[in-house]
């Protein structure tokens, strides 16, 4: 037999949760066309993969990646973690289905970029973009509550009228109609706060006749959280749809410790829904500078700020006390900006990412001058630190809630797997040395120890760069 690309003398680790085999793998058409021993085989490429792990690429399940994909296609801060498929759209925020009606997009879509990056008044629009921009990495999207609400609103801190609401069901149809994944909502800020439970419940009616996925940023994740996550849990019963809780956490100094509350409040709604939830591997978040998160009893450090840049990558503490003002004050005036907040307990965070309905989000945010270091290490950071040195699960079960448990979750067909006749999204990575590299002083290094990254059955990533093949694709809901 021959094929395009034979890899050969690996640790299969094929997304299940299976323990690892060791076997070749062959490509043809993009797609796995065998598994086991081949060493009779012949192939345009071989590939010795010395021992390593050859695993379904990642699928980061919640990314604020909808603009970069297209402006910046290379898309190397995922593409170097073994990441090979992103879903965008995610906190009420998405590229598309958007016309701005004022002059820069209201907060928090700002995260995205300024209003020369909103370009999609449709969402067959961004479809289209996507496919012209060829990024390195596949590309799924949901549609953004907020984005929706600035659509057809004039003000977004009250509630949508039942017209409103009637104009953002009809966006939302054609969006789903287009192979968008669901619809996503974050209702924890000022431009969709005031949207009451039943305007979210009115418009994810129709997800699920398509069927599409809920995912929220709650409305609140500090001391407020379980009622929160009630609602969630409520518009999903109501609209009869599954719910990804985004970046589940307990914020704020008051809030820690009561990670075993929330994470039992999630699995008495899971026992009779189908819910989910994403987590980045930090103990810090971050966003848009928010006012209301200021409250003197986290480390705050900004990450860009419009009217003062010189202020991205230092302390908001620090800037307070050279203006000779109170935090907030600081925070006001560096406005609009963003800023990370080192607001989580580790105990929190083991506990939430350790718990086997949660997917690995990165939450990264490509378009800040000194972002997070998550948007670079998430990935092998959970291998590395999490799995590998804590032993907090094994790299089988690491492997599975970023391949196959997303995949499923999100309805990416014929992905997530290593199995025959599935796409070839593939990571190799040395299990002994992998690890992330990016750190807060030093956010944009890429990691150590992912050997190469196909993309479609693309050698797309190899010895820490580029390969400069660009081998992704728009991924349309259950379309395979």
């Amino acid at each position: 037999m021959t094929f395009e690309t034979v890899i050969r003398n690996v640790s299969l680790v094929d997304g299940s949760g299976a323990p690892p085999v060791p076997a070749d793998l062959a490509i043809t058409d993009g797609r796995i066309a065998k598994i086991g021993t081949l060493a009779d085989c012949s192939a345009g490429t071989v590939v010795d993969g010395h021992g390593y792990v050859l695993c379904p690429g990642f699928v980061d399940a919640h990314t604020h990646d909808d603009i970069i994909a297209i402006r910046a296609p290379e898309m190397l801060p995922k593409l170097s973690q073994g990441v090979t498929s992103v879903i965008v759209g995610n906190c009420g925020i998405s590229a598309a289905p958007v016309t701005l009606t004022g002059a820069e997009p209201p907060d928090p879509m700002n995260l995205l970029g300024d209003a020369g990056v909103f370009r999609y008044p449709s969402f067959a629009d961004y479809v289209a973009a996507v496919g012209k921009a060829r990024p390195a990495v596949n590309i799924a999207a949901l549609v953004g509550h907020t984005a929706l609400r600035s659509n057809h609103m004039d003000r977004l801190d009250r509630a949508a009228t039942p017209g409103e609401i009637a104009a953002m069901r009809s966006q939302l149809v054609e969006a789903l109609a287009h192979g968008a994944l669901g619809l996503s909502t974050g209702l924890a800020y000022l431009s969709a706060i005031s949207a009451p439970t039943g305007e979210v419940v009115a418009l994810a009616e129709p997800l699920a006749a398509a069927g599409g996925i809920y995912t929220t940023h709650l409305r609140s994740e500090t001391e407020a959280i379980l009622d929160a996550m009630q609602e969630a849990f409520t518009i999903g019963r109501e609209a009869s749809i599954p719910v990804v809780v985004s970046h589940l956490k307990c914020a704020g100094s008051a809030n820690w410790g009561r990670g075993p509350e929330v994470v039992a409040a999630f699995e008495a709604a899971a026992r009779r829904q189908s819910v989910y939830c994403d987590c980045y591997p930090y103990t810090a978040s971050a966003s848009t500078i928010d006012l209301r998160q200021v409250t003197g009893g986290i480390e705050i450090m900004i990450t860009w700020s419009q009217p003062h840049p010189e202020a991205a990558g230092r302390r908001l503490a620090d800037i307070a006390a050279e203006w000779a003002l109170s935090e907030v004050e600081t925070a006001r005036r560096l406005q609009p900006g963003g800023a990370i907040y080192h607001c989580m307990a580790d105990d929190d965070v083991d506990l939430i990412l350790g718990h086997p309905a949660t997917m690995i989000g990165s939450d990264g945010l490509p378009n800040d001058p000194r972002p997070h270091p998550r948007l670079w290490g998430s990935f092998p950071r959970v291998l590395g630190h999490y799995s590998r040195d804590r032993g907090l699960f094994p790299l089988t079960e690491a492997v599975r809630k970023m391949t196959s448990l997303p995949a499923q979750r999100f309805g990416l067909r014929d992905r997530g797997l290593l199995k025959e006749g599935y796409w070839a999204d593939l990571v190799l990575f040395n299990p002994d040395n992998v690890r992330d590299a990016a750190s807060f002083l030093e956010p944009t290094v890429p990691a150590i120890g992912i050997e190469a990254v196909w993309v479609n059955g693309q050698l797309s990533y190899q010895n820490r760069q580029s390969t400069g093949l660009r081998a992704g694709r728009f991924l349309a809901r259950n379309a395979t």
